[in-house]
This record gives C-alpha cells, structure tokens and sequence, in this order.
C-alpha cells in the first residue's frame, strides 16, 4: 500500500473491499513501530486492543488510523503535554475532539511528541527530545504541534489532530508540506484540551491534501455545551461543495505588507508570488490590500499569550496534577521544588513574563493596551472583508530552520509565527495549503484566511488551488 495514500482512497478502497480495516490498522501501525523512533515523533504506540475499546465501525473515519497530540485527553490514556510535571498524568475521561473522532469510525493509534504545553515553534521544548522532519532530519518540523505534523509527512498515519494557539499546525504544515487549519475560534471545542492561551487555543486536523482535512474537520464540527466558548454551530460536512472549481466572482486579496517585508525568505516569497498568479489564473479576482496593524500582532500576541499562560499553568503545582516534590519539608518549598524541576526553560520564560504583565504595576502598561491592539486588528479585518472574499499570505517567512538555529534566540522563534499569528487574534479562520518547495526539496506553504465561520469557502478555494496546482511532495526514505 502507498504511505502516502489519502484518507479519501482509503475509504473507497475500504467500501469496495479491496482492503480491510483490520491490514489498515496492522499497516500503520507497524510503519509507526518503524518508523516514529527516527522521528522522535511519538510519545506513546498503544497497543491494538486498546485502540479499538469503544470505537464506531460506521463514520465517515471508519477505519483510518491517525495520532493525536499529547495535550488532547484521551480517558485512559497519558496526557503530559510534553512535559516532564505531567509525565505519568492519566486523562480520566475524554476530549469532546477525541470522542467525536471515536464516534466517526477513526483510530487513534498513538499520542504525539509536543514543545511542551504547546509553548514553541520548533518541537525543541519538549521535555522527551526533540521532534524532527522527515524532509531533512537536521531541521525542525515547526511546532508545537512537531510529532502530528511529523507522523502525517513521513506517512506513518494519514491524518493527526493537533493544537493551535498562533501558528501551531499552520507553521508545521507549512514545513512538512502539509494541510493544516486554524477555525474560527470557538467551533471545535476545546472541553478536554489542556489550556494554554485560552483565548486562541483550538484544536484542528493535519492531514496530506485539502479533502482529507476537510474529512477530519466535518468529523470534530458541532456544538458542544461541555464548552462556554463553543459556538452554537451544527455539524456540517465540509467536503460537499469540493468541486475543484473557484467560486463565482472570487475577490482574493493579497497582504501587501507580506509582499514588502525584509524578513520573508526569497524562494516563500516567490512562491507565494507564483500562487497568485495561479489563482488569477483560475478566475480569481486579485486585489493587494495592506493590513498596517499586522505589525503589532506577534507583540501582542505575546503579552496575551504570557498572561493566559501564566494564569492557566498555575494549577500544577503538585497539589492537584502530575508530579509532586515528596521532599519539600513545607508547602511553599513543594511548590517551587514542583514547578522548578517540573517545567522547561521555555514555560518558565513564559510564566514568569506571564506575571510580570499581569501584576499590578504593569497591568495597564502591557495586558490592557495589548486588548485595544487586538481590537484594532479584529476590526481591520473585519473592514478587509468588506472589499475581498479570501486574504492570502505566506504561512511562514523561512521554510524549516535547522535544529538548534533559534533555540537561544527566543525572539527570533517568535517571529516565525508573524503571519500566522495575527488571525488567531481575531478569532478567524485560516488554512494552509503546499504552494511550492526550495531548491534543496523543502515544502513552502501558502494560507487563505476568512471571516468569521467561512472554512467552508476556504475550503473550496483552497481544494480548487491543489486541484489545479501540483505542489505536492513527500519526504524520501520513507516510502
């Protein structure tokens, strides 16, 4: 069977019976016995009798294997985030996305490597090694979302959920030549998903082309009200008005400032250049518009996401969850052995900046205005889509950095999310899509983003790009 076959393949081969479920599952999971170790890409491989323990055999999943990110709960199942605090941490129940992914038929084979609580862009900060891509095992898979985006690229699973909170499945799709989706926040539910920035945090699919994503997404789609932030959508399918074709009257408008700026890499930019013209070509309608308060996103996309982090993290603290200091002689020294020994350079660089922006002397300075910026840029796209349909930018600046390249340089890191970033701000939907590779065989990625509730054009705009585009290429040594 080809690695890289898709999920939609795989159904048609399964509905006529040319292959059965249970060689599916046996074929996956040996390429992930095989071949994740290499990868550092998974946490755990369960064992096949516990992977079938409460699973459909009808859904629109039936039978296709993927993995999930270690920061979605699985009952049963560790949840460490990628953290040494949470290492032997066991879910009691599941996430709304996993058990939505059960009942659509799906197997969940393993539980993928991270930067540890989501907090990274590299899957360097992960308390268990670091993740890498299967395109170049010198260079990072991007993160956090490392092992999901790396298990789905080498195909050792045809689809994976991840996390995203500011380019956490984008940027990773981006760099292993991937789909990947940022929804409108709010419409898959985040009950069961280990917080990190509550307020951009959603769960959301990886998958090889832009119908199999869509399979995953249809499948996590509808209300849930175990979630105060979940939104009162039904469930759709979002794979129905795949046709291959651009809508009527398309208007895409193209981010100006994406175009202009010194730090995008010369082979993303062409590349992104390349897929305008493509998309003209398909009878869009090109408009470039400039979004100056983009600039400010990844600024205060970081005190935002500081504060909320240092908020949500201060719940372990060996009390409640995970590992507990047993030496400490009174409560304070527990608390501070816990979290000093528990949590990673990257975490602590996080909380600790966390509360410094929410203390009193400083909350006005930094936690308020950032709220007001965040407002603007809300509302410039808000004006944007008055005039376009689609925005379309680069997914990243650079393809995949090296290993180590930015490791002790956290601000250039954070500037790897800059046009993934200012989206999740706004609460509004983005996809990425393969747009083109580098000279040494890297993928580059492009990104369509929407008004609030608009994946279905999204993806219609984006299946009818791949569709007419060929830009789709798989890591060697691993076929």
């Amino acid at each position: 069977m080809n690695p890289f076959i898709t999920i939609k393949e795989l159904k048609e081969k399964l509905s006529k019976k040319e292959i059965s479920s249970a060689e599916v599952f046996k074929y996956y999971h040996d390429r992930l016995k095989v071949h994740a170790p290499e990868l550092n890409a998974l946490l755990e491989l369960f064992d096949e009798e516990s992977i079938k323990n409460g699973i459909s055999e009808e859904g629109i999943l039936a039978g296709i294997p993927g993995v999930i990110k270690n920061n979605i709960s699985e009952k049963g199942r560790i949840t460490s985030c990628g953290s040494k605090l949470l290492q032997n941490y066991t879910a009691p129940y599941d996430a709304t996305v996993t058990n939505r992914i059960k009942k659509a038929g799906g197997l969940i084979l393993g539980r993928t490597n991270m930067d540890e609580f989501a907090m990274g862009a590299s899957g360097e900060f992960s308390a268990f090694g670091a993740t890498k891509n299967p395109f170049d095992l010198k260079r990072t898979p991007g993160g956090s979302s490392s092992g999901s985006a790396a298990a789905v690229a080498a195909g050792l699973v045809p689809w994976a959920l991840g996390t995203e909170t500011g380019g956490s499945v984008r940027q990773p799709a981006s760099f292993c030549g991937l789909v990947g989706l940022y929804p409108t926040y709010g419409l898959f539910s985040r009950y069961g998903l280990v917080a990190f920035a509550s307020s951009t945090d959603q769960p959301a699919p990886i998958a090889h082309t832009v119908y199999d994503n869509a399979i995953v997404a249809s499948a996590l789609s509808g209300h849930d009200p175990k979630d105060s932030t979940s939104l009162p959508e039904p469930k759709r399918d979002y794979t129905k008005k795949l046709n291959g074709k651009l809508p009527e009257d398309l208007t895409i408008g193209v981010i100006q400032d994406s175009l202009e700026s010194d730090g995008v890499d010369a082979e993303v930019k062409q590349s992104f250049e390349n897929s305008i013209k493509d998309l003209e070509k398909l009878g869009a309608k090109i408009k470039y518009i400039s979004l100056p308060d983009l600039k400010y996103g990844i600024a205060i996309y970081f005190v935002i996401n500081y504060a909320e982090a240092a908020s949500n993290l201060s719940r372990f603290d060996g009390t409640l969850y995970g590992a507990r200091d047993m030496k400490a002689t009174n409560l304070k020294d527990m608390y501070t052995n816990t979290r000093h020994d528990g949590f990673g350079a990257e975490v602590k660089r996080r909380i600790l900046m966390g509360n410094y922006v929410l203390s009193s002397n400083h909350r006005d300075e930094f936690l308020d205005k950032a709220g007001h910026v965040r407002s603007a840029i809300r509302a410039e796209f808000e004006h944007a889509f008055k005039d376009v349909d689609v925005l379309i930018s680069p997914t990243t600046s650079t393809p995949a950095f090296k290993l180590g390249e930015m490791c002790n340089d956290p601000v250039a890191m954070y500037l790897s999310d800059y046009f993934t970033v200012p989206n999740c701000i706004a609460g509004i939907p983005a996809l990425s899509v393969p747009c083109g590779k580098t000279k040494s065989g890297l993928p580059i990625g492009v990104q369509f983003l929407g008004p609030r509730l608009s994946e279905e054009l999204l993806y219609r705009v984006a299946y009818a790009y791949e569709q007419n585009t060929d830009h789709k290429i798989h890591p060697k040594g691993f076929e």
